[in-house]
């Protein structure tokens, strides 16, 4: 039988009586068993943070203590992380100790913002009203976050939104997403065991979103829901939680426009990676692509060639590029768009079939705006690619969804670049890189569907954060 994982609720490691079985994406090997919490489990967590804020938060120094030796224990453990990213999220083992590193740089990040948050000077004697005043803002914790996060990066992720937490002051309740729990509560173990966060900062409810999920969002005394994942579940939060500061980091369909001066072999080398790694399951995963007619043909063959090359297999081999899906069911999802696409007019130039349980990496040409792969977002090892003639059309075709997370394009000509950066709706524009790329402390986040806050450890805190405004009388 597998083993049974404890969570951190309050100060109680908790097993529940009833489980989740957490299984491998890869060959449905059971990893382990987690804690099936429910509505009562959430209201302890909260009230374990809400006990915790009352007594105040702890000091600045003691906060960026804290995140940095989660850092430090991150960047020494980043193999056993990996491995653990790797078993329960079938992401392959070279691409999972990215995400361990990067989980270790979103925390020391988190430990700069600690470092440096402060509120200003407010000229209250600018008016004759203030004359004799002094006058300064604070920032104060918001209140308790919950903290919803998916599947496709099970550390790093749970890092954006715990190591903002902790630096802001705010304690947290994660719901982690039940395929994927395992790197989650390892690094609350970490957190809690190793680094000295006090119990109560940090609990951690696994469970299903229409119960767990749920009851957190509604809890009245959640002030702040910070949530990573699909569309119509994040605007749905913001719906049902319309008194709450509730920060959404969703889809996108990311585009990327190649110009005929583009540096065009050097767009296909990076999408190689872009469009494939985690199998496609990420939400800056680059999905469409509109190249210049004049360098098409060399573009298409060059990204067919290399997509084919990739290594399909387990994730725990050192060989392996793309695995699996997260489930069967999206596996069969993405095929089922393919296929339409294909019935639709597109040419496969690689892949678009299953070999051994796996979706192999697919490169479509000849796609429409309206096909599936093009208009909604894939989630799934897909590039679809279009031809364009002018710069006008490209730019239009990008703009042409109802995303707006990050896009991309290569260009050897400034004013190019300056253009796509002025008219292209999207919260980054990358300029000679691929939309899927990502520094864990740059402001991210998208407009329109894709979201409505921005992510970086510096920016949530703010997020996390309010102002108190302070002033002085006479003395």
């Amino acid at each position: 039988m597998a083993e049974l994982r404890t969570v951190p609720i309050g100060d109680e490691r908790f097993a529940g009586d009833d489980t989740i079985s957490v299984r491998s994406p890869y060959d449905g090997t059971e990893l382990a068993l987690v804690p099936a919490c429910s509505p009562a489990d959430v209201e302890r967590a909260v009230g374990a943070a809400t006990a915790t804020l009352d007594a105040g938060p702890l000091p600045l120094w003691r906060r960026a203590e804290i995140l940095d030796g989660a850092a430090r224990l991150l960047s020494e453990r980043v193999d056993d992380f990996a491995r653990l990213i790797a078993t329960e999220a079938a992401k392959p083992l070279k691409t999972s100790r990215v995400e361990a590193r990067r989980a270790a740089a979103t925390f020391t990040a988190a430990a700069v913002a600690a470092r440096t948050l402060a509120g200003e000077m407010v000229p209250v004697d600018a008016a004759q009203v203030g004359e004799g005043k002094l006058a300064f803002t604070l920032r104060v914790p918001v209140g308790v976050v919950g903290a919803i996060s998916p599947f496709n990066f099970p550390l790093n992720l749970v890092a954006h939104k715990v190591a903002p937490a902790i630096a802001a002051g705010c304690p947290v309740v994660l719901k982690p997403a039940s395929q994927t729990p395992l790197s989650a509560i390892a690094l609350a173990e970490l957190l809690l065991d190793e680094c000295g966060l006090p119990s109560g900062h940090l609990s951690v409810v696994t469970g299903g979103g229409g119960t767990v999920g749920n009851a957190l969002v509604e809890h009245p005394d959640v002030a702040y829901v910070s949530f990573t994942g699909s569309g119509p579940v994040g605007w749905a939060i913001a719906e049902r939680a319309a008194r709450k500061k509730v920060a959404l980091e969703l889809g996108n369909n990311s585009p990327v426009i190649i110009e005929g001066d583009g540096d065009w072999d050097r767009a296909a080398r990076t999408i190689q990676v872009a469009g494939f790694s985690h199998a496609g399951q990420s939400c800056v995963s680059t999905q469409r692509v509109y190249v210049h007619e004049s360098v098409a043909e060399g573009f298409c063959s060059t990204l067919a060639t290399l997509a084919g090359e990739l290594v399909i297999g387990d994730p725990l081999d050192e060989g392996t590029d793309v695995s699996a899906l997260i489930g069967t069911d999206e596996r069969d999802r993405v095929l089922s768009w393919i296929e339409e696409a294909v019935a639709s007019g597109a040419e496969v130039l690689t892949g678009g079939d299953v070999r051994d349980g796996l979706l192999r990496p697919t490169v479509l040409r000849n796609v429409t705006p309206d096909m599936r792969v093009c208009r909604d977002e894939v989630f799934g090892p897909v590039v679809a690619i279009q031809t364009y003639t002018d710069l006008d059309e490209a730019l239009r075709l990008a703009d042409d969804t109802r995303y707006g997370l990050q896009a991309g394009v290569f260009t050897a000509r400034i004013d190019t670049a300056v253009r796509a950066a002025g008219c292209l709706h999207y919260g980054t524009v990358l300029v000679n890189e691929v939309p899927t790329w990502r520094a864990d402390h740059m402001p991210y986040g998208g407009v329109r569907e894709s979201g409505n806050t921005k992510e970086g450890p510096a920016y949530a805190v703010r997020e996390m954060t309010e102002e108190r405004l302070v002033v002085i009388g006479a003395w």
